[in-house]
């Protein structure tokens, strides 16, 4: 079988960017048609973290339980559990957070978001992440949930921007850490990419301490944005999001909601893997890891990966990575289990 007749665009053009930024980037379709794999192994000092989000029966909280064991041994930054829209999973993200806080010795990051509720409600969820000993928020404007039709009402957080300025002023000390988001192919809702930049700059003067920012696919948008970023004056770490593809048609609808653009090579070289996950996986892992290496070539040393609580395309991302478990954390995997 030939590789490059599979991920090669339809008209039988190469993907060509449009501009690049430093050396010569390309997507990861083109890098593994042209060079063997794999390629000299990435020198140690990646950092990692993971998302995952609340199990909602029990059998997807053994999932969940087998996910976090299999990838606490890689010893990442942080591990962050998401906020369900209008708050809708607080209780159970609170619930995992105190359980992997006490059993996994992992820094947890807990999401929070503002809309649809008051300003009220969202400072207890404040206080019970800091009794938690969570001293990590990822702080997201978020969407409404689908049983509201506006906004709560009484005094609310406006955006994100507020939102990190009220939690910075409940935790002043910059060891307290605060995330925020951010999008290399801009959000839907922005006016302009300039527009979306200012945004973020106004959640990094509240006192965010990084940007972890939307998927994307193709690495030029991610370091286009990394420029205006710079250029604008942000200087904290903007860690790029990466998804590893586990179905790809859903991931494409999703990709078309949020705004993250598809590259052309992707539908070939995902045509029918949705109904063959083993060999699927073995492709999404390859190309997440062509991606990040590709990432790595321009100085990029955190990646955020969304798990969506399946662990091995994860896994094998960052053990192409050279990011290993850590033996010392061993016997942390295993009081996941237990």
């Amino acid at each position: 079988m030939n590789l490059k007749s599979i991920i090669r665009p339809r008209n039988g053009a190469a993907d060509r960017p449009s501009s690049t930024v430093g050396p010569e980037v390309v997507t990861a379709g083109q890098r593994l048609a042209r060079r063997p794999w794999p390629a000299t192994p990435i020198r140690s000092g990646i950092d990692v973290s993971f998302e995952f989000f609340p199990p909602a029966s029990p059998s997807a909280a053994d999932q969940f339980t087998e996910c976090v064991g299999q990838l606490v041994p890689l010893a990442p930054r942080f591990m962050s559990v998401t906020y369900g829209a209008g708050g809708t999973t607080q209780d159970r993200t609170i619930e995992v957070i105190d359980e992997l806080g006490a059993s996994t010795g992992v820094p947890i990051a807990g999401h929070l978001t503002c809309v649809g509720a008051t300003r009220e409600t969202v400072d207890r969820v404040i206080d019970r992440y800091a009794a938690a000993g969570v001293n990590h928020i990822v702080a997201l404007r978020g969407d409404l949930a689908k049983d509201k039709a506006q906004d709560a009402q009484g005094e609310t957080y406006a955006d994100a921007a507020a939102l990190v300025k009220g939690i910075r002023s409940k935790f002043p000390d910059r060891s307290f850490e605060i995330s925020v988001a951010a999008y290399p192919e801009t959000h839907p809702m922005a006016a302009s990419p300039e527009a979306d930049i200012e945004s973020l700059k106004r959640k990094i003067d509240a006192g965010a301490t990084r940007a972890i920012t939307q998927y994307f696919f193709d690495n030029n948008h991610f370091l286009r944005f990394l420029e205006r970023v710079r250029k604008a004056g942000i200087s904290v770490p903007i860690v790029p999001g990466i998804m590893p593809v586990t179905n790809f048609t859903k991931v494409a609808n999703f990709s078309q909601r949020c705004g993250t653009s598809i590259p052309s090579w992707m539908p070939d070289l995902f045509e029918g893997l949705d109904e063959m996950p083993e060999v699927g996986n073995l492709v999404a892992a390859t190309v997440a890891a062509e991606q990040c290496r590709e990432l790595v070539e321009h100085g990029v040393r955190e990646f955020h990966f969304y798990t969506m609580n399946r662990p091995e395309l994860s896994l094998a991302t960052c053990h192409i990575l050279g990011v290993r478990p850590s033996f010392a954390r061993s016997a942390t995997s295993q009081a996941v289990a237990s």
